[in-house]
């Protein structure tokens, strides 16, 4: 049986005190896709899942999410992926206020 190839991800969850979305970047948590650490390997994505999980005093539901990568950018392929790095579907709060 073939296996489907692994596809570019990032590591997202919700913040555990202020519920926001989340993506793990290089040095950490942040709330900007564009500092997400995009993971190309499988074996590194699995680690890197493994940590990020581990840190259960800071955030909660840790998951993989497929990505594009536009020069150099991080793009959700998912229209849920799409809708919880805009934020609130309310203008005036998080991260669509300034819109």
């Amino acid at each position: 049986m073939s296996r489907k190839p692994f596809t570019p991800k990032v590591i997202t969850a919700n913040a555990l005190l202020e519920g926001d979305v989340v993506y793990l970047a290089p040095d950490g948590w942040t709330r900007d896709l564009a500092q997400a650490e995009v993971l190309t390997d499988e074996a590194d994505a699995d680690l890197r899942l493994i940590e990020a999980s581990a840190q259960s005093d800071r955030v909660v539901g840790v998951y993989l999410a497929d990505v594009t990568v536009e020069d150099g950018v991080p793009h959700p392929t998912h229209f849920r992926e799409d809708f919880r790095a805009t934020g609130p579907s309310n203008y005036a709060h998080g991260k669509q206020e300034h819109l």
